[in-house]
C-alpha cells in the first residue's frame, strides 16, 4: 500500500477513532479503529447501514462467536463504505474535480501530484485517461486496528468457561483476521505470549512469495530491547512484525506505561544505529521458522517501518523525527481530538479540551488496569463517580466487563472499577480496624478506579445520536500533555496544514520542545515515586530509582550533544532548549541526592 501521508492518527480511546477510516482514509491518511468494545461497534454499525441504506442483520450475544462476528461485520462495512468514497472521488465531474483538489492540497509540501493532476486536466479531456492516472495514484489510508494484549478476559457461556480462543483479544483478533481488511494490526500494552502463538492460524498474518502480507503485526513499542525480543519471539512463529512504533512513556495519551527513564531521543537513535542489524538478525529466524513450518519463504528480505509518536506538535518537530532518526511516519493523536472531521467527539468534550490548561491534563489513576493514565480534570465520567461516592454507593454498574480481570473475591474476574468489586474491598478495609487517616487514604484509592471502558465509547454514541440508555452520558477522556497547547475546535485542512508548517495553531510562546517536556514529565514521575517511598525506602526501590535517575542523566547527556551539533534546525529555540536542559539536569541532581539520603 502506498503511503502519501508523513503522519497517521493513532488509536484514541475506545471510540475516539472508531470511524475514523470512515472520515479520512479517502483522503490517503492511515487511523486506527479500537476493537476492544464490540457492543459499541454493533450500535455503529446499525447506525452506518441505516444511514446509507444497507441490509442490516443484528449479531446477537446469544449467537457463537458473535464477539469475532461483530468485529468482522464492522470491519467489513467500513473498508466498504471507504473503497465507495474513494471510487466516487474517481468520478471525472466538475465537482469532484474540487473535491479531488482538496486531496491534493492537503498532501506534504513537495508532492508532484498536484502539478501532475492540474496539468492533466486543463490539456487533456479525455476522462478515461484521468480515471486511468486516478487510479494508479489514489490510494486509500490503512484501515488498521488495535488490541490491548493483557485485555484479553475469560468468556462463559451457560456459566461454562469457552476455550481460551474466545478470550476478548483473541476473538477480536480472528474478527480482524476473517475481514476483508489489507491493513495492520497494532498490538499494544505488553507481550501476551498465548495470544501471539494464536496468530499463527491464520494465513493473512504470512508473507507470499513476494514479501506481500495481508495482515500485518504492528508492535506499539516502548524501547529497542522490548522490541527486538518481540520481533524475533515472533518471527520464531513465521510472524513478521512490519513496524515497531515507538510511543513516549509518558508524553502520550491513553495509559502512560513509563520507561525506567529512557527518553525518546536516545530510543529512537538505537532503533536508527540499529535498525539494519535488526531486520537481518529477525530475518533469519523468520526464513528459518517458515521453512520448518512448511510456509511460503518470501525471495527478498522483508521491510520494517519504524514509527513514532507522543508529544509531537509542531511541524518542525515532526520533520526532525523523520529526517534525524529515519522514521517512516509520525502519529498525531491528542490534537486530533479536536477535529470534529478526522473523530467522533461530542461538542461538549470538545469545547473542554480546547479549553484545558496544563494543570488540566494530568497522569491518574483512575484505570482499573492498573498503569497509569492521562485524565481531564472535570470530565463527566468522574463527576459521575464522585456523585456516586457522596451518596455512599461507590463504583459503577460494570455492564460490559471487558475489563473484569480481578479475581481477589470472585473465580470470575470482576473489574476494579465495579460497584461489586469495590463494595467486597471496602467490607475487608472495614474488618481490618486501621486507624481513620489509614482507612480513609486506603478507601480513596479503591474508590478512585473509573469505568474507562464505557466512558471512553459514549461520546461516539453522542455524535452519531444513538442511545445511551446502558451506557449512561458519562465521558471519559484521556488526552495526551499536548492537548494543553492547542486551543480551538479545527478544521481538518487546518490541522493538516499546521502538521506540514503551512500555518501555526500554537500560540502558546511557553510550549516546550517535545524531548523537553517529555523529560519534564519524567522527573515530575520520579519525584512522584521518590515522595511515596522516601519513608520506607527498600534496597531494591532505591536501586530502581537510581537506575531511573541514571538513565534520564544520560539522556539529557545525549540531548545537549544533539541540540549543540544542530545546524539549521530548532534556530529560534535551541538556546532555550539548552537551557532547559540544564535546568533540568541540576532539578535531577536535586533528586538524586533525594534518593541517596
Amino acid at each position: 500500500m502506498i503511503k502519501r501521508h508523513s503522519f497517521h492518527i493513532p488509536v484514541m480511546g475506545i471510540g475516539y477513532t472508531i470511524d475514523s477510516p470512515l472520515r479520512v482514509a479517502h483522503l490517503g491518511m492511515d487511523s486506527v479503529i479500537s476493537l476492544v468494545d464490540d457492543i459499541l461497534l454493533e450500535k455503529i454499525r446499525k447506525m452506518y447501514s441505516d444511514k446509507f441504506e444497507i441490509p442490516y442483520k443484528e449479531i446477537t450475544d446469544k449467537i457463537d462467536d458473535f464477539r469475532a462476528k461483530r468485529i468482522t461485520s464492522y470491519l467489513n462495512l467500513i473498508n466498504d463504505l471507504v473503497d465507495k468514497k474513494i471510487e466516487d472521488l474517481k468520478t471525472i465531474t466538475s465537482e469532484k474535480r474540487h473535491e479531488l483538489m482538496e486531496y491534493f492540497n492537503m498532501l506534504p509540501n513537495g508532492s508532484d501530484l498536484i502539478d501532475e493532476f492540474k496539468k492533466l486536466t486543463a490539456t487533456n479531456l479525455n476522462t478515461n485517461e484521468i480515471k486511468k492516472w486516478l487510479n494508479k495514484n489514489l490510494h486509500k489510508g490503512s484501515i488498521d486496528v488495535n488490541i490491548m494484549t493483557k485485555v484479553d478476559k475469560d468468556n462463559y457461556k451457560n456459566n461454562e468457561k469457552l476455550p481460551i480462543e474466545y478470550n476478548d483479544a483473541h476473538a477480536a483478533v480472528r474478527g480482524f483476521a476473517k475481514s476483508n481488511l489489507s491493513s495492520s494490526l497494532i498490538l499494544s500494552a505488553g507481550m501476551n505470549p498465548r495470544l501471539y502463538a494464536f496468530l499463527e492460524k491464520f494465513d493473512d498474518f504470512f508473507p507470499d512469495k513476494k514479501g506481500f502480507i495481508k495482515k500485518k503485526i504492528v508492535l506499539k513499542v516502548s524501547d529497542y530491547r522490548s522490541a527486538l525480543i518481540q520481533g524475533k519471539y515472533l518471527a520464531k512463529k513465521g510472524i513478521w512484525v512490519s513496524e515497531y512504533r515507538v510511543e513516549s512513556g509518558l508524553n502520550c495519551g491513553g495509559h502512560a506505561f513509563a520507561t525506567e527513564g529512557y527518553l525518546l531521543g536516545p530510543i529512537l537513535e538505537e532503533f536508527k544505529v540499529n535498525r539494519v542489524e535488526m531486520i537481518q538478525s529477525i530475518h533469519e529466524i523468520l526464513i528459518k521458522a517458515l521453512s520448518d513450518k512448511n510456509k511460503t519463504v518470501p525471495e527478498k528480505q522483508l521491510p520494517i517501518k519504524i514509527t513514532a509518536q507522543g508529544g509531537v506538535g509542531t511541524s518542525e518537530e515532526h520533520e526532525f523525527l523523520i529526517d534525524n532518526y529515519n522514521i517512516d511516519s509520525v502519529g498525531w493523536g491528542s490534537p486530533f481530538l479536536l477535529v470534529p472531521e478526522a473523530t467522533s467527539v461530542d461538542n461538549s468534550t470538545i469545547s473542554k479540551l480546547a479549553k484545558a490548561k496544563e494543570d488540566d491534563l494530568y497522569l491518574s489513576h483512575i484505570s482499573p488496569l492498573g498503569v497509569a493514565f492521562n485524565n481531564l480534570k472535570g470530565n463527566t465520567k468522574d463527576v459521575e463517580k464522585i456523585a456516586s461516592i457522596n451518596k455512599g454507593r461507590p463504583g459503577s454498574v460494570c455492564s460490559k466487563k471487558y475489563v473484569g480481570l480481578n479475581t481477589e473475591f470472585t473465580e470470575r474476574g470482576i473489574c476494579t472499577a465495579s460497584r461489586q468489586y469495590q463494595r467486597l474491598k471496602i467490607k475487608e478495609l472495614k474488618a481490618e480496624n486501621l486507624s481513620k487517616e489509614t482507612y480513609q487514604k486506603k478507601y480513596d484509592k479503591v474508590t478512585e478506579k473509573s469505568c474507562i471502558c464505557v466512558g471512553l465509547g459514549t461520546s461516539a454514541l453522542l455524535v452519531h445520536d444513538v442511545e445511551t440508555k446502558k451506557e449512561g452520558k458519562g465521558i471519559a477522556v484521556c488526552p495526551g500533555p499536548n492537548m494543553a497547547y492547542f486551543s480551538k475546535q479545527l478544521s481538518l485542512k487546518e490541522m493538516i496544514n499546521h502538521i506540514y508548517g503551512r500555518t501555526n495553531l500554537i500560540l502558546d510562546k511557553n510550549r516546550p520542545n517535545v524531548f523537553i517536556k517529555e523529560l519534564q514529565l519524567y522527573l515530575d514521575y520520579l519525584k512522584n515515586q521518590i515522595e511515596e517511598t522516601q519513608n520506607n525506602m527498600s534496597k531494591k526501590q532505591s536501586n530502581y530509582l537510581n537506575k531511573f535517575a541514571n538513565n534520564l542523566t544520560e539522556g539529557i547527556e545525549y540531548y545537549t550533544n544533539l541540540f549543540n551539533g544542530l545546524k539549521n534546525r530548532f534556530n529560534s529555540s535551541k538556546i532555550e532548549i539548552l537551557n532547559d536542559l540544564d535546568l533540568n539536569k541540576k532539578k535531577l541532581q536535586t533528586l538524586k541526592i533525594r534518593i541517596n539520603n
